[in-house]
């Protein structure tokens, strides 16, 4: 985990997001996404013991898995528009986030593979995010 001690110039803040949690990480740009994942496990584990919450419909929780290899990425397919869904990262063990794409204050959305499932299996990236609903004016 890069400390606030610790931070370089080159170091980029991500913002993760699973269902209604955004986790905010400084990241050294060279870091494979097993290490981040590994991080962002870590941290999930501490400050969400009980699991992780969906969505504000549902009270389900999901626990994170041990293993960082099961942690699925994603980036926006917009922007400006997360509505409009998630296009899934090949993230292999030497994977980076400068090799992505991923800039500066960028959203990357995360996902578990269950233990069973093989590489192949897609997951679902579930990000739940503030919407102004007409209804409500």
């Amino acid at each position: 985990m890069v400390r606030q001690d610790e931070l370089s110039d080159i170091d980029l803040s991500i913002r993760f997001k699973h269902g209604i949690h955004t986790i905010l990480l400084f990241v050294d740009p060279t870091s494979s996404f097993v290490d981040i994942a590994d991080e962002l496990l870590g941290i999930l584990r501490e400050r969400y013991p009980k699991g992780l919450t969906g969505s504000t419909a549902s009270s389900e929780k999901t626990q994170p898995p041990s293993d960082p290899e099961q942690v699925e990425f994603a980036i926006p397919k917009s922007a400006t528009d997360l509505s409009q869904g998630w296009t899934p990262l090949d993230v292999g063990k030497k994977v980076t986030p400068v090799s992505q794409g991923i800039k500066n204050n960028d959203i990357v959305a995360f996902a578990f593979r269950p233990d069973d499932e093989d590489e192949d299996y897609e997951v679902e990236f579930e990000v739940d995010y503030p919407r102004f609903d007409d209804d409500e004016e």
